[in-house]
């Protein structure tokens, strides 16, 4: 019996080498990640810029809208194996005006990183809704700044 613990404890370390190293092989869809990151920095440049009323109402449907793709792109993440704690910091700087305006870049960026063509059927869905919630909160961002230089 301890011989074979003593082969049996090797074994089943060698056998989770594998899947340690495969932690940080990017997926099929290395770009959710990127895109998480951006959303995450676009919706808090929209909730941490003051504004009139007016414009408050777009940010609040920009910041709904980001929070669905958020919520998509987190199932296709985690169905492709990616990890979601990476949470970077995001460039306070900016003044309120630019906040509108970066974050409707970030969005843009996420739009190119997600909209891309879809090999797996059942993540078309998720890229699908993902893609039209993204394009509200794009939308939405555009009439805040729109909406921001009436008031100048």
């Amino acid at each position: 019996m301890k011989n074979l613990k003593s082969h049996l404890i090797p074994l089943l370390l060698a056998s989770l080498v594998p899947l340690g190293a495969m932690a940080d092989v990017p997926g099929k869809h290395p770009a959710y990640l990127h895109a998480l990151t951006d959303l995450r920095a676009a919706r808090w440049l929209i909730e941490h810029r003051p504004g009139d009323a007016r414009v408050s109402g777009d940010e609040d449907v920009a910041i709904a809208r980001i929070n669905e793709t958020i919520d998509e792109i987190k199932h296709a993440a985690i169905d492709d194996g990616k990890d979601l704690r990476d949470h970077p910091m995001v460039d306070a700087k900016l003044d309120h005006n630019g906040r509108l305006h970066r974050a409707e870049e970030l969005l843009n960026k996420v739009h190119n990183d997600i909209a891309r063509e879809e090999d797996d059927p059942l993540t078309r869905g998720l890229r699908d809704r993902s893609v039209h919630h993204l394009d509200e909160a794009i939308h939405a961002t555009h009439q805040a700044i729109v909406d921001a230089s009436k008031n100048m």
